[in-house]
Order: C-alpha cells, then structure tokens, then sequence
C-alpha cells in the first residue's frame, strides 16, 4: 500500500504507477469500502495521511480539508463555530461492520447525505471547490476562489459521487450552516406506507420548516408503523411550529413529541441506516425515487421479496430495503419494480454478488458513453480505481 503524506508525494506517485501502468484503488481509513464493485486494481493508494484542516472561516461560513482528514475532524472543527456540514452525511460503520474514522474525502467520494438532504441538498450541493490529481499525475484545482477551468466540465461536481474514478481526491471545500439549538421529532404511529407519504409530502411542503421526514414500518423499532418528522432550530421556534404543523395533519391521527437526546438517537439510527445493518450477511439496496411512487413499489416489492424489510427516509424519495444476499440479492426483482422510476443501488453485499450484478442502476448507451468520454479525458489509462463503478469504465 502506498501512503503519501503530501499532495505531491502523492502526485509522484501516480506519476510513478502511470509510467508502470499499474492499475491502483483509492483508500481513506477503509470504512466504506465495501461500497461500489470490487476495483479491478493491482496497488492501493492510501490517503489516510492526508489529513488536516487547513482552512476554516466562520464569517465566511467555509471550510477546507485535506482528503484524508477524519469526518469527526471537521465536524468538532465547525462545531467550536456553531456551525454543521448541512447535508448530514451518512457513517456507514455499521452496516458494514468496520472500525477507525470516515473521512472526508470519502464523504465526497461517495456524495454521502443524510435525512436532511430532502430539504438543503446533498453532499454535492455544498461543495464548492476540489483539488486532486488527475490519471496523469497532475495537480487540478477546481472551484473555490478559481471558478473556471479550461475542459468545458464542471469538476467540482463530477467528482461528488464519483466514488474515485476520476482523480485522487486531495483537499476539499464546503459552504457550512449554523448548527441548530434543539431538535424534537413529531411521532405519528399506526400509518400505512401510503398516508406515511401523504403526511411527510404535506409537512415539506409546509412553512414549517420540517428538516427530515422519515417512516418505519411495524417492526422497525417498535411495535407499530412510526411516521417521524424532525424539527430543528431555536426553541421557542420549535415549540411554536410544532402544534401548527399538528393542527394541519390531525387527519393523520395525534401525534406525540420526543425531544432532546432521544430524537436525535432516532434520527442517527435513521442516517446510519442501523435498523437494517443486522444481520450482516443480508443484502442492502438504497432506492432513489419519486416520493408519490414509494407506496405502489413497496407493495410491488413486498410481492416478489417476501423476506424484505425496508423504511422510507427523504418523505419517500429514499426506501433502505434488506434482501437476502443469495442469488442476485434481488436484483431482478428490484430493477425490474423501479423500471424507469428512479434508481436502485447495491450498497451492501457478498464480493461474489458485487462483482457479477450491476452494483449500480445501469444507464442507457449516451450516458454510458458520455462517462467514458469523461473518464477518458480525466484519466485516459484508466488507472484510478478502474471498474469501481462499472466494469466497462
């Protein structure tokens, strides 16, 4: 494993493994690697030295972090600040069962965004500025105080959920938020999926101001369905929004509140996805759809997986779904329910099964060629965790 401790050294070294044409994966402090396809890789490059904050200016409400630098780094470093990385990204620890610290870069890698992400954005639309180094060894810096850059591509973007494919990561940059006083959760119990929905659809679209909008189903937790929406902010504000938004969904029954600690323990379980982490050897999928679609495709999903359990975040754009981690994991089954409604990714699952079903939602020829086209000019040997995404990039 080759573990540079400066953008440079690292630069050299990809300069190095491009001469070689040596293929290589990319590597923070390995809490998410079990996310994407297996890299078709001969070396590893670790960025876990990489690491330090090396800009932080409250007025300005930005921060800038080496690749490698611990996401709980940063987070202490905005919170000295009353300030938050908006997007609430995810810690996947414990789904996949690993140890030592998510870092940043990794959360940039994999566009990572939590339950908040329904109402500020992901992880991508808080980025405003990269540095890394692309398949030729070269240093690039997009975004920040540089706003242009001569490929006619918006990198600072692309690289937000490339999962590494298009350059070694090095320094990243974020527009922050102001870190909320307290949180309390409205608990609605007993809805079924499709007045779960209905409810979640009309608080967003309140003036409300609900920051996360989540249900569980009988069993999730507890021994009836929970449809949980999540207020944030100053007191005094909370406790006046909360009985108005009440007042507009009593047809959904009357809800009750959690404050504190334990609203905020809901909503950790909710990001981290650790109501369905056990058992491990299941198969995990995260669905991206159409909110008003979430109910039909549960239904449809319920039908063709018995042995599925799931919960809806993001007011029903987003369905977590455990399957068996046998066959396809329910690959056909999934895929085929969505169609062209969205998007279904494999996020957990044996290396066996990863590697032979498309971990991500396949895409149509254009996009498929637009990727390659931009992968090529980003990384033309494809040496930077080539396959990670899909095997023919």
């Amino acid at each position: 494993m080759l573990t540079p401790h400066t953008e440079e050294a690292a630069a050299t070294m990809v300069r190095d493994l491009l001469m070689w044409k040596v293929p290589f994966a990319l590597r923070g402090n390995g809490t998410r690697q079990g996310l994407g396809r297996p890299a078709q890789a001969g070396e590893t490059l670790s960025l876990e030295k990489l690491a330090g904050v090396t800009l932080h200016e409250p007025a300005e409400m930005v921060i800038s972090a080496l690749a490698g630098t611990p996401l709980c780094v940063v987070e202490e470093t905005l919170a000295t600040k009353g300030q938050m990385l908006p997007f609430e990204p995810m810690d996947h620890r414990a789904i996949y069962g690993t140890e030592g610290e998510p870092t940043i870069g990794g959360v940039v890698a994999a566009n990572v965004s939590g339950p908040r992400r329904v109402v500020v954005g992901a992880c991508r639309d808080h980025l405003i500025g990269v540095r890394f180094i692309n398949g030729r060894g070269e240093i690039i810096r997009s975004g920040g105080r540089v706003m242009k850059n001569v490929t006619g591509l918006d990198l600072v973007k692309l690289q937000a959920g490339a999962h590494g494919t298009l350059g070694v990561l090095t320094e990243v940059t974020f527009k922050v938020l102001p870190r909320p006083e307290a949180t309390a959760t409205m608990l609605f119990e007993g809805l079924s999926e499709a007045d779960a929905v209905a409810a979640m659809s009309a608080a967003l679209g309140s003036p409300f101001e609900i920051t996360g909008a989540a249900h569980l189903p009988a069993g999730m937790g507890g021994e009836k369905a929970r449809t949980v929406l999540r207020f944030e902010n100053f007191v005094a504000s909370i406790d006046y929004r909360f009985p108005a938004l009440a007042e507009k969904l009593k047809r959904f029954g009357r809800p009750t509140r959690v404050d504190g600690a334990e609203s905020e323990q809901l909503w950790l379980a909710i990001r981290d996805c650790t109501l369905l982490a056990e058992p491990r050897e299941t198969a995990l999928w995260r669905l991206s759809i159409k909110p008003s679609d979430a109910p039909g495709l549960v239904a449809a999903l319920r039908k063709a997986l018995a042995e599925a359990r799931f919960y809806l975040d993001w007011g029903g754009g987003l369905i977590w779904l455990a399957t068996p981690a046998t066959g396809d994991a329910g690959a056909g089954a999934i895929r085929s329910a969505v169609g062209g409604r969205g998007h279904a990714t494999l996020v957990r699952a044996p290396d066996a099964i990863r590697a032979t079903v498309p971990v991500f939602q396949p895409e149509p020829a254009p996009v498929v060629a637009l990727s390659g086209r931009i992968k090529a000019s980003l990384d033309p040997d494809r040496l930077i965790n080539p396959g990670r995404m899909h095997a023919e990039i």
